[in-house]
């Protein structure tokens, strides 16, 4: 998907010029698979839409282990950078899970637009809104859901995503081992 399309499906978008001139304010790449857009504990200034592909955000452990806290499949908003970093370090890496195309933005240069341009800061603010309310609805599905309830949880929430993420990942997110959502995935078939 392009920027202009993307743009124009939002609300807050109301005019094709607002949406062509902060189209124009991003830059798009591509990155390949297992190629990472940020790592953790490194600087990290941009704002990100992956306009196509996968993305699984991921928190890793001085063991060496990995926690998947996000995945991402395009056209979407990666969670702002306001969300996923401290002191302008990344607190996640986030890793190509295919080749993507993605746009970026400095994190400075989108809140500078945002304070000069209503549509955009009224956009912003609905993608962290929209951010935080999926973090915290996934916290309660941990907090309160069995593994069946999890799964159940993902499959309303994030339909298809079965089909476009290594389940290792998928298990990851859901806060259980791989053979545990395979276990649950074959009773719930």
């Amino acid at each position: 998907m392009d920027l202009m399309t993307f743009f124009s499906q939002s609300s807050a978008m109301t005019t094709a010029p607002a949406c062509a001139a902060f189209a124009a304010m991003w830059k798009t790449r591509l990155v390949k698979k297992g190629a990472f857009l940020a790592q953790q504990g490194e600087n990290e200034t941009q704002e990100y839409i992956l306009l196509d592909g996968c993305v699984a955000s991921e928190i890793h452990a001085s063991d060496g282990t990995a926690v998947c806290v996000g995945l991402y499949h395009g056209p979407s908003v990666i969670t702002p950078h306001i969300a996923r970093t401290k002191a302008q370090l990344s607190q996640v890496a986030l890793e190509a899970v295919t080749d993507v195309l993605v746009a970026q933005m400095d994190a400075e240069l989108l809140l500078e637009e945002m304070i000069r341009a209503e549509p955009v800061r009224d956009w912003a603010n609905a993608i962290l809104q929209d951010a935080l309310s999926r973090k915290a609805d996934r916290e309660w599905c941990l907090a309160a859901l069995s593994g069946a309830g999890r799964l159940a949880w993902f499959r309303e929430n994030y339909p298809g995503y079965e089909g476009l993420f290594v389940h290792t990942l998928i298990a990851s997110f859901l806060g259980m081992t791989p053979v545990t959502l395979s276990r649950l995935r074959g009773k719930q078939r």
